[in-house]
């Protein structure tokens, strides 16, 4: 292992060529990198125009040359007090089901979910608050209406399809809404117009960023900024604090880049016991010649002055950002525009005002007026067109080639949580010189068929391909009536099918990953070290992170019954499976498909004081009134929204697999 150096000058000679050369010999490139706040802060503050030009770092290097599936990054983070504490999230939960937002505590968390209906289904007397009794009252009732067979205990699964039935927002579950393009019950995914979007700033919790400095295999910059990320994997950081990063070295020094890229992104990978999920998954989709982000591992450390010296946090992958560089390299120009569109009905027309559009398209470079226009075209013919219309011009407005490998890989996949799902994680590029708009695949920790809140397991290995998504989607409901692209994208899952998600191909990838990651695994914990080597062992692993309450199927496991599938349905010999409506549990939703699925475990280990997976009426009664008296902090008899927030978020601790004690980081001490 490295030993992380002291902070450089920025603009000290790059290491020699020979050097480099010998560390790629090795096999494993190790990038050490430091990232922290020093003197060196305040000197940036006083840069002449010319120094800033002179902190731009020609190496020559490309994200080809330090992006490798195996490549290790030794990762250090090095803060002052008043910076890492200015990068935790403002706001608080709410607003994901149609609920106000707002300041104050509570956060991202179990109480996002559960606060609200807490409220609504124990508030008698319609004042928004719980008193004692009402508490109290609450918890009878609970109880008798999900001990369904009368026996005098709650299993597990009675207590996750019970959180489900109360957390169904109103309205119901499926795809309806008011209109297209309009936010529809529940799962709402947008930020507020000028946020960013995703589950927790639909929740209203926001990222900071702060300055910072970086030194990159011995190359360091200086004047960063770094923040948090993520949506469910900030979820379920909580409880470890290994939370998700991205640094943008280009914001406050233009022009200082890391092997040509000016931004990186540092995924936990809280929910993948087995940290390739999404490494893989990109690979994939590479070797299918889909644009797609470059991997590699990082092992981070922290320092925060005076408070934590070098501190393993654990391994994380680095991807590739999606930004004009990226389209650079994959496209051949930086005047393209690119979208990060998060909407379950995409290219729906929305009128000829781009503001309508332009918090649902969230656009990641200027746009010119044409292409703002070429956006709302498409939503007008996808939506408007006849079955003509639609045919005949929808290859202008398409790379029907490059969307049928990409639509083929996600579905090989059966990556739910994206374009098949809720209509999020994948970028869209629109080529300046064609016109046509290509896509991006983004966010694959759940792929390999791992999102638990689509479909059941069985459902997602038996995936039908000729209609893989759930619920309703025009786009891909006109795509898939064309006779054009269904044959290109079929041809595509035959080559694919038969060339690349091979089974064998795939356990040889799993292999090797497990080999080059595995001892920093160990590092975070043995319990992570042991279901890590269920998981590359072929071995069904317990989902506390990402299977929403269900058993994880391995990669290897999963490509094997997704390629029988796949194959069979191909030869006609099988009609795949479709999803049915997305829900959340009772009152219509899919069995297993919702929050309570994941969340009951926190439930029932919270209260279950004998230790024995159950809860009787005791155990739930009684530890609702030690709830109460633990949530009331103001003793005055009472508890509002954010009370309840804050307390479920606290009992509740969403926890990754194989994770340690709640508030422990990996190797390091309670935060």
């Amino acid at each position: 292992m490295l030993v992380s150096q002291p902070l450089a000058n920025p603009l000290q000679p790059c290491p020699s060529p020979l050097s480099f050369v010998a560390s790629r010999w090795l096999g494993l490139t190790a990038l050490s990198i430091v990232i922290g706040f020093s003197p060196l802060l305040a000197k940036e503050k006083g840069k002449t125009k010319n120094e800033a030009k002179t902190a731009k770092i020609t190496d020559g290097r490309t994200p080809a040359d330090v992006f490798k599936g195996t490549n290790i990054w030794e990762v250090h983070f090095h803060f002052s007090p008043d910076q890492w504490d200015a990068m935790e999230p403002k706001g608080r939960g709410g607003g994901f089901f149609g609920g106000p937002r707002g300041g104050g505590r509570g956060g991202f968390g179990a109480g996002m979910f559960m606060a609200p209906a807490f409220v609504r289904e124990g508030d008698q007397n319609a004042d928004t608050k719980l008193s004692s009794s009402e508490f109290s009252g609450l918890s009878e009732k609970w109880f008798a209406a999900w001990d369904k067979d009368k026996t005098g205990s709650l299993t597990r699964e009675q207590v996750g399809a019970g959180m489900e039935s109360f957390m169904t927002p109103p309205g119901g579950p499926g795809a309806g809404g008011p209109g297209p393009g309009a936010r529809r019950p529940g799962m709402n995914l947008q930020g507020a117009e000028g946020k960013r979007n995703g589950l927790a700033s639909a929740a209203g919790v926001e990222f900071p960023s702060v300055k910072a400095d970086v030194s990159i295999d011995g190359r360091s910059y200086s004047n960063i900024s770094i923040r948090y990320k993520g949506n469910g994997t900030w979820m379920g950081a909580q409880a470890s604090g290994k939370r998700s990063l991205k640094a943008d070295l280009n914001d406050h020094v233009k022009g200082q880049k890391h092997a040509d890229m000016a931004k990186l992104n540092f995924h936990n990978n809280v929910t993948d016991p087995s940290w390739m999920s999404e490494p893989l998954a990109y690979r994939l989709y590479r070797d299918a010649g889909v644009p797609a982000p470059r991997t590699a591992y990082a092992r981070v450390h922290v320092t925060v002055e005076g408070k934590q010296e070098n501190q393993f946090r654990g391994l994380y992958s680095v991807v590739q950002n999606i930004d004009s560089g990226f389209a650079e390299e994959r496209f051949g120009s930086k005047k393209g525009a690119i979208f990060k569109p998060v909407t379950p009905a995409l290219f729906a027309y929305l009128g000829e005002d781009w503001k309508a559009y332009n918090q649902t398209y969230d656009p990641k470079t200027d746009l010119t007026p044409a292409q703002q226009k070429r956006v709302m075209d498409f939503a007008k013919l996808v939506t408007d067109g006849t079955d003509g219309e639609f045919a005949s011009k929808v290859a202008s407005f398409l790379d029907i080639k490059a969307f049928a490998d990409y639509m083929a890989v996600t579905v090989l996949l059966s990556e739910m949580d994206g374009i098949l799902g809720p209509g999020q994680n994948f970028y869209l590029h629109l080529d300046p010189a064609t016109e046509r708009f290509q896509f991006i695949p983004w966010d694959l920790d759940h792929s390999f068929g791992k999102f638990g809140m689509r479909g059941t397991q069985e459902e997602r290995e038996q995936l039908s391909f000729r209609k893989p998504w759930q619920g309703q989607n025009r786009f891909l409901e006109r795509m898939f009536k064309l006779d054009s692209f269904m044959s290109v994208y079929e041809g595509a899952l035959k080559d694919f099918s038969g060339r690349l998600f091979l089974p064998e191909r795939l356990a040889r990838q799993v292999d090797e990953t497990a080999a080059a990651i595995r001892e920093i695994v160990k590092q975070e914990s043995v319990d992570k070290l042991t279901v890590f080597d269920q998981a590359v062992a072929g071995e069904s692993v317990d989902s506390r992170g990402g299977g929403f309450g269900q058993p994880i199927k391995p990669i290897k496991v999963f490509t094997r019954l997704r390629s029988e599938s796949i194959q069979a349905q191909l030869a006609g010999k099988s009609e795949g499976k479709v999803l049915g409506e997305f829900g959340f549990g009772g009152r219509g939703g899919r069995r297993g498909g919702g929050p309570g699925g994941f969340m009951s475990r926190g439930f029932v280990s919270a209260l279950d004081s004998n230790e024995d997976e159950k809860l009787s009426r005791e155990e739930f009664t009684s530890g609702f009134g030690k709830w109460f008296k633990k949530w009331d902090t103001d003793s005055d008899g009472q508890l509002d929204e954010e009370q309840l927030r804050e307390g479920l978020n606290a009992d509740l601790a969403f926890r990754p697999p194989g994770g340690g004690p709640e508030g422990r980081p990996p190797g390091g001490e309670r935060q």
